[in-house]
Parts: structure tokens; C-alpha cells; sequence
């Protein structure tokens, strides 16, 4: 009996994970509530201020859509390691926290809207590291131990180029890593390195190397086959950034538009 009460849940959870996410296009047009998932602890695109507030770049990016859809939004904060797998069984309708489909497989799972940012990638040391003097390429990074989330687009640079993963959960506990000796670097957006930086100048840090090129541009992320829902969104997206309300919070949060490439 409670094996098959267990594969009755189970069933029925795929079963409303999988209309959940074909709804979101009768959730745009009925005016209702988009869920979207988030990390919460990713400054300065996903935190809470000092008021305890959820705010930070995607997510004002994310509260403007909604508005410009003229649909209501409710956030789900939870870890990056199960963000997409969260929206891929329903529990998220989009997802807003720096996404870059960067592998075959997310691109085969999930689609990206129009970009609201592009960023470089940054590699932090400790100021008295004196084994990693000058990183000339990404390709120098073989052996040393990356602090980074494995799941995520820097843990991705980091094992291509056969860096030992030290996995965490967030960047400030990548920084405490490699601040405590416990992980020789790690890698991240420009954006929020640079932003770190500014806000925290009695640190330990210094930038190794920085990538010449910027990204692909993060996106808000859905699953695939949902083709109406994103054109309503891209729409949206698209009478925001000629508005000019993406080059408005990125001055606010990043003090210049960070929209274009």
C-alpha cells in the first residue's frame, strides 16, 4: 500500500510539475501570478538589503517584466545547484540569477529570453598568493583549487580547464574559501567581483586575470516549448530596454547601463 501510495505522488507531482510549466502562457494572458526562482544571496543581481527586502538587478529586471506584462510576481529563493531543476519540474515559471545556457543540455531543456546583462569573467586571488603570479590564460589555472558551484557557468570554466573543484553554494563562501587558504581562486561575473571590490575595500583580494571578451549575456530562463509565452516576454523585454529602464537599473546598481554588450 505505501509503495503505491508513494508512486501516486510521485506521478501526480510530475504530472502538475509538467502543467505548471506548459501554463505560463495562460498565466500571461490571464493576468495571474509568475513564480520565479532565485538564488537571494548573489549581489548585487539577487539579495536582501538592509530592510531585509529582496532586491538586486535581476531582480528589479524581473519585477519591471511582470509589470510590463501586467502580471502579479512571487519569488522562490533557493540554492543554484537545484534552481533548474526546480523550474524544470514546475516548481519555477522563469528563473532570474545571471543564467547563461552554456551546455547542450540546458539549451535542449530550457529557452533564455532577450539578455538584460553581459559581463567578463574574474578570477580572485588572495593578495599574498605568491604561487600564482602571472596568469597569463584561463588555460594556468590547471591544478589549482577553484572555489565555485559545480553546476554553475565558472564552476563549468573551472573544471573545462582542470582545476580542482572546491564546491560551495555561493560566492561569499567562495571568497571565504580561498580568504581562509582553503581554495587557491575563484572565478565569477565581472560585475560581481567589481561590485565586491567597491563595497568592500579592507580585503584580502586582488584580480589574477580577467577575460577580454564579455559573455553571451544573462537571461531570464523557461522550459522549452513554450514558444508564446516567450515572444510575449521577449515583447516585454524589448519595450523595456527602449524605454530605457534596464540602462536605469543598471545605473542604479551597477553606476552604468550594462544591458549591451
Amino acid at each position: 500500500m505505501k509503495k503505491v501510495l508513494f508512486l501516486f505522488l510521485l506521478v501526480t507531482g510530475f504530472f502538475w510539475g509538467f502543467l505548471n510549466a506548459s501554463s505560463l502562457y495562460e498565466k500571461l494572458i490571464n493576468k495571474e501570478t509568475i513564480s520565479v526562482g532565485t538564488e537571494g544571496i548573489y549581489p548585487p543581481f539577487t539579495y536582501h538589503n538592509k530592510e531585509g527586502k529582496l532586491t538586486g538587478y535581476d531582480v528589479e529586471v524581473a519585477r519591471e517584466l511582470a509589470k510590463e506584462l501586467g502580471v502579479k510576481i512571487k519569488f522562490h529563493e533557493t540554492s543554484w545547484d537545484i534552481m533548474l531543476t526546480g523550474l524544470k519540474s514546475g516548481r519555477f515559471d522563469m528563473v532570474a540569477n545571471q543564467v547563461s545556457l552554456t551546455t547542450k543540455k540546458r539549451q535542449a531543456t530550457f529557452d533564455k529570453s532577450l539578455p538584460y546583462s553581459y559581463s567578463g569573467t574574474i578570477m580572485l586571488v588572495r593578495k599574498d598568493e605568491s604561487r600564482i603570479k602571472d596568469i597569463k590564460d584561463i588555460k594556468d589555472i590547471k591544478g589549482l583549487r577553484a572555489a565555485n558551484t559545480l553546476s554553475s557557468t565558472y564552476g563549468e570554466i573551472a573544471f573545462k580547464y582542470d582545476a580542482q573543484i572546491v564546491s560551495v553554494d555561493s560566492m561569499a563562501q567562495a571568497l571565504l574559501l580561498v580568504a581562509q587558504k582553503r581554495a587557491d581562486l575563484t572565478l565569477n561575473s565581472s560585475l560581481a567581483i567589481l561590485n565586491y571590490l567597491n563595497t568592500h575595500k579592507d580585503n584580502p583580494f586582488k584580480i589574477a586575470w580577467e577575460s577580454k571578451e564579455k559573455d553571451g549575456g544573462a537571461s531570464f530562463v523557461i522550459n522549452k516549448h513554450q514558444e508564446k509565452a516567450l515572444e510575449l516576454i521577449n515583447q516585454a523585454m524589448q519595450r523595456l530596454i527602449d524605454k530605457g529602464v534596464l540602462k536605469r537599473l543598471g545605473e542604479q546598481f551597477f553606476g552604468k547601463d550594462v544591458s549591451q554588450p
